[in-house]
């Protein structure tokens, strides 16, 4: 149904957030793209999540040839692939240090790129690495402010951990993993957003930040993130 209430008929694909979609995409992409690189490209490692994949090509001009094999082979089967979203990324570092307009992509959250890291031996050097994306912290950061917390003025500070603990401890379990200093800025916006509740809960109170100070030193374990914020660790 169009926006101005004409109905027309669908002769393929699925509608699009249909509970079905997801599984018939899955099966469809399983045969169609899974089964076919394995009999056909059984040399290039692939991750695949329901319609976004990443294909590891040794070389760019291997790299080409997948891209025509799988245009070709999508075509067969009444599809195409997406023209801005399908591309070749160099991976830059260290090792690999030509020039190339795409030297990182996103996948599943996480941006990869050239970033630094230190081997076993402490040694500098730069890693093709992955860290939580700018989407995905600006998803969170949306979700804080959806919280709204200095509007639960009526909450105590028990209360609102309880909310908002159970988002933590996924954000921390996913995109703590890797890289977490690039994720830590989600809370310390989330700091931020908690000061402004304790200014506008306790109205005498002039140094907010003070305040969650001496929360966190009184009850570190009351938020799940604080023990990551400041010890630079992931928290289980």
């Amino acid at each position: 149904m169009f926006s101005n209430g004409q109905r027309h008929s669908r002769e393929r694909g699925t509608s699009q957030g249909g509970v079905i979609s997801p599984l018939l995409a899955n099966l469809f992409l399983h045969y169609a793209f899974d089964t076919w690189m394995g009999r056909h490209w059984s040399d290039v490692p692939f991750a695949r999540y329901a319609d976004d994949a990443v294909c590891h090509c040794r070389t760019e001009a291997e790299a080409r040839r997948l891209m025509e094999a799988l245009k070709a082979r999508f075509a067969e089967c009444g599809q195409c692939l997406h023209p801005e979203k399908t591309r070749m990324v160099y991976c830059r570092d260290d090792r690999r240090r030509c020039e190339h307009p795409e030297t990182s992509f996103d996948f599943l959250g996480y941006t990869f790129r050239g970033r630094p890291a230190r081997d076993r031996q402490g040694n500098l050097f730069i890693g093709f690495n992955p860290a939580v994306s700018r989407k995905s912290l600006k998803a969170m950061s949306i979700k804080m402010r959806n919280w709204s917390l200095h509007r639960r003025v009526g909450s105590t500070l028990e209360e609102v951990a309880k909310a908002i603990n159970p988002v933590l401890r996924g954000w921390l379990a996913y995109y703590g993993r890797f890289n977490i200093g690039e994720f830590l800025v989600v809370f310390e916006h989330l700091e931020w957003r908690l000061a402004r509740w304790a200014c506008r809960k306790y109205k005498g109170l002039r140094r907010s930040q003070q305040f969650i100070r001496r929360i966190r030193m009184a009850e570190p374990e009351l938020f799940v993130h604080c023990q990551a914020l400041y010890s630079g660790r992931m928290v289980r």
